[in-house]
């Protein structure tokens, strides 16, 4: 069995070398633990597969992603609280829809840049696009005007807010995607985790959502459709809202692996200038259903 586990763990590390880079970082500047090891590799679940298991599911022709079925109906969307809050909790509908399982990877964005649909995401200080190492980390550098254009050109969209968080948490009020537990770093790539940058698109099975979507928090912030306001939980619609009609920023989900327990919640909200691209800001895309 110990044979069999090493030569697991080897075969691990040589198809993501990231790793290796991320260990051999941390020795030359002294950081280096067997602790901060052991999280990255406890990021792969091994033997151990998500309790929940996808309504239904399908795989884009374009980009390759598993698109997880969310049906149609009502939940919880926001944090109980006080209710001048920027996100108290109210009851939305939503329709039908396909959320994708993963953030869009460095290599599903290559190939929107390589059909001449999507421009390339900022390549100053960006050491991840392009390199082979990288290719299953999330896209990031983009601004929410690439992400439009990627998910135009895959034929979908970006996830509204409401759409975003209904896949994270389901039906119950669950604080995080695998339920109301804390997190740790078996579970979501954050601050706690010591990785302290991004990590394949495909790790934390046992983080995923209840319907299957992987790291619905931590990783990397990302962008949704809506207009960001303070006061639209209080002002919006009750079916499919769409957001405020205008606004200077937008909105943001899911928190990045440099946030802390308590900014990954299902619920968190974050903003940003659409032009803006920055280092811990990605994005996934949906679907509407048939």
């Amino acid at each position: 069995m110990t044979i069999l586990f090493f030569i697991l763990i080897t075969g691990i590390i040589v198809w993501n070398l990231d790793i290796v880079i991320r260990a051999y970082r941390n020795v030359q500047n002294g950081t280096f633990s067997m602790q901060r090891l052991r999280y990255d590799i406890a990021s792969f679940n091994i033997g151990q597969k998500s309790p929940f298991t996808p309504i239904d599911k399908k795989t884009s022709e374009k980009d390759g992603m598993i698109q997880l079925f969310v049906p149609e109906g009502e939940f919880l969307m926001g944090k109980e609280g006080e209710p001048d809050e920027d996100s108290p909790m109210h009851t939305v509908y939503l329709d039908a829809y396909w959320m994708d399982q993963t953030e869009i990877s460095n290599a599903m964005y290559a190939k929107c840049v390589a059909d001449n649909a999507c421009t390339l995401p900022t390549i100053r200080l960006n050491k991840y696009y392009g390199n082979w190492i990288y290719r299953n980390h999330p896209v990031v550098y983009v601004s929410w005007y690439q992400a439009v254009e990627y998910c135009t050109w895959a034929s979908r969209r970006l996830p509204t807010e409401a759409e975003f968080e209904k896949a994270a948490r389901g039906t119950e009020k669950y604080k995080y995607p695998w339920g109301n537990d804390a997190p740790n770093p078996r579970l979501a790539n954050y601050s706690e985790s010591l990785i302290d940058e991004t990590v394949s698109v495909y790790r934390y099975q046992l983080g995923a959502s209840p319907y299957g979507a992987l790291n619905m928090v931590g990783n990397v912030r990302e962008w949704v459709a809506d207009w960001y306001s303070d006061t639209y939980y209080q002002e919006t619609t009750l079916i499919n809202p769409m957001g405020p009609e205008t606004g200077f920023e937008r909105s943001m989900r899911s928190g990045a692996y440099d946030a802390g327990a308590n900014e990954i919640l299902v619920t968190w909200r974050y903003k940003h200038e659409p032009q803006s691209a920055g280092l811990s800001r990605g994005f996934r895309c949906a679907e509407s259903g048939e």
